[in-house]
């Protein structure tokens, strides 16, 4: 079994000699014996006296088979534990080494990683590769303002940058310091009072062997304060800083769950799928664009609107465990870089467009009559009351993922189809189906890693509600039912044979089955995620292909 992470900051250094390892090997037989705290004290406490010595401590990590640490390791490790100063550790010492999810919380003389006396680093602070914080020390709370107990496990070190570093330099210096072995230099922090820190920084990356592999588990970071000006030490911006700012706001790569099935719809709206539609007479670009934008900005509107009203609920604040961009959010709010205000007027202005651009397709010189407030409304409705209240349909245990189904399904084909044409076709509420299970299951993986802060905060989704190892189940049924559609709807004519150019998709899609079910509580799934979304996007392509009758 591969132990969980600690970290030896000291390249070279042999690991039996590093007192922080014996609390990870500690957490390690806690995990795998499923023991708690208390029953290792018991058991290392040779005497029964209520304290641990030092030779008891490393007799009993010997006898328990969980390390061969050297006396001066230990010593040092009872040295940092020893609050009262008597030179053993009694049960509230040794409970205070460690979280409430048992991760240690104490670091063994910071002051050894490899710091140069004359430097002053006074913080030093060890991350995982996701960025999660795992160890703090006092240097850290004099700098950041935060007490270990608040960072621990709780936040990532992206919480102490401006939210436009973090987009702009902090993946670069990391990957700085895993390819080169060190990055250092000049930067400005963010202190938990809001004000800014000119400091230097220093990061080098952790390991640990795992099966006899040296493998990088995460980063070290060692800061000063620095005698500057906030501002003369704020790291240049890249230009496509911006962009990429409003990219993470809205998540607009997530559109492509709207544009898929619109653009399809058109399609086979015009490609037979309507009687009174042709290319050659019915086609306008100006009724194209209104329909499109009016789509895409009501999206947009959802997105924004559930960050805001996730944020509200304390949903994003309690996870820790998310995927950026895949899942837990656009973290936007986190970052800084939109207010609270912001968002909400962001995402107002964006319903606005759409309701712009639906006043002129029902007033405009087209066929969409008053009729077309039926699908704007339930678009529009449903994208806000997905998370705000006092509907919340994402925690109603399946409302959400069945309007999620609906909305970037049906609703939305059946929508444009009547945007174009002025008739409301079944046929094009059913050929909405596949595309809206596909996105459907975007939805489901992404709930995955989200699932432990959901619960804590009642976003009871169908994931939370079924357990992740039973929601396996399903994403198998989203993805198959969709390729079972597919035929069905090829097969009763309502989509021509040349659709089922979809199922060349079909061995992908059993792929990311197989991942799921062996990946679903690992950092490993993020793979699957993404691929989910090019999935759905691979298919509606595909879709389109078929239905223009190409081969």
């Amino acid at each position: 079994m591969i132990n969980p992470l600690h970290f030896d900051c000291i390249m070279g250094k042999n690991e039996s000699e590093n007192a922080n390892d014996i609390l990870w090997d500690i957490r390690d037989y806690l995990n795998e014996n499923k023991k708690k705290l208390k029953d290792i004290f018991k058991d290392l406490d040779e005497d029964s006296d209520k304290n641990i010595s030092v030779e008891e401590f490393r007799n009993g990590l010997l006898k328990l088979e969980i390390a061969n640490m050297t006396e001066k390791s230990v010593d040092n490790l009872v040295k940092t534990l020893d609050e009262n100063g008597d030179g053993e550790i009694n049960l509230k010492e040794f409970k205070l080494a460690y979280t409430e999810e048992n991760l240690p919380s104490k670091i063994v003389n910071p002051d050894d990683f490899s710091i140069d006396p004359s430097s002053e680093y006074i913080s030093v602070i060890t991350c995982d590769m996701e960025g999660r914080i795992e160890t703090f020390n006092d240097g850290a709370t004099q700098i950041f303002g935060y007490t270990s107990e608040e960072t621990i496990g709780k936040l990532r070190v992206s919480k102490f940058s401006p939210g436009r570093v973090v987009l702009g330099h902090v993946a670069n210096w990391l990957d700085t310091a895993s390819t080169k072995g060190k990055y250092e230099g000049e930067t400005t922090f963010v202190h938990k009072d809001g004000s800014l820190i000119p400091a230097y920084v220093e990061i080098t990356p952790t390991f640990k062997k795992i099966d006899d592999v040296k493998t990088q588990i995460g980063f070290c970071g060692k800061t000063r304060v620095i005698d500057k000006d906030p501002m003369e030490t704020m790291p240049e911006e890249p230009w496509w800083v911006t962009p990429l700012t409003w990219v993470a706001i809205t998540r607009v790569p997530f559109v492509v769950a709207t544009w898929m099935p619109l653009l399809f719809a058109m399609v086979w709206a015009f490609n037979g799928g309507v009687e009174t539609l042709s290319w050659d007479t019915g086609f306008s670009l100006p009724l194209f664009v209104l329909i499109f934008v009016g789509g895409t900005t009501l999206h947009l509107s959802a997105n924004t609107f559930n960050d805001y009203f996730d944020w509200q609920a304390g949903v994003d604040q309690a996870n820790n465990d998310y995927f950026l961009q895949y899942s837990g959010g656009s973290r936007a709010l986190e970052l800084g870089i939109i207010s609270e205000k912001g968002l909400f007027n962001l995402a107002s202005t964006f319903i606005g467009i759409a309701t712009i651009c639906g006043v002129a397709l029902m007033f405009g010189p087209w066929i969409a009559g008053l009729e077309l407030l039926i699908y704007a409304g339930i678009g529009a409705l449903g994208g806000y009351f997905y998370t705000a209240p006092p509907l919340r349909l994402v925690a109603r245990n399946g409302l959400g993922e069945l309007s999620i189904g609906l909305l970037f399904g049906p609703v939305l084909t059946m929508g444009t189809v009547y945007a174009f044409s002025g008739c409301h076709s079944f046929d094009a509420f059913l050929i909405g189906i596949p595309l809206g299970l596909l996105t459907t299951s975007i939805l489901w993986i992404n709930e995955f890693p989200d699932t432990p802060s959901d619960i804590e905060t009642g976003k009871m989704h169908l994931v939370a509600t079924l357990g992740v190892e039973n929601a396996r189940w399903g994403y198998l049924l989203l993805i198959l039912t969709s390729y079972v559609s597919s035929i069905l709807l090829a097969y009763n004519e309502i989509m021509n044979m040349d659709t089922l150019i979809i199922l060349v998709t079909l061995p992908w899609a059993i792929w990311l089955i197989y991942r799921l079910f062996q990946d679903y509580q690992s950092r490993d799934l993020v793979s699957t995620n993404i691929q989910t979304i090019a999935l759905q996007a691979v298919a509606g392509l595909l879709l389109i292909i078929g239905v223009c009758e190409l081969f």
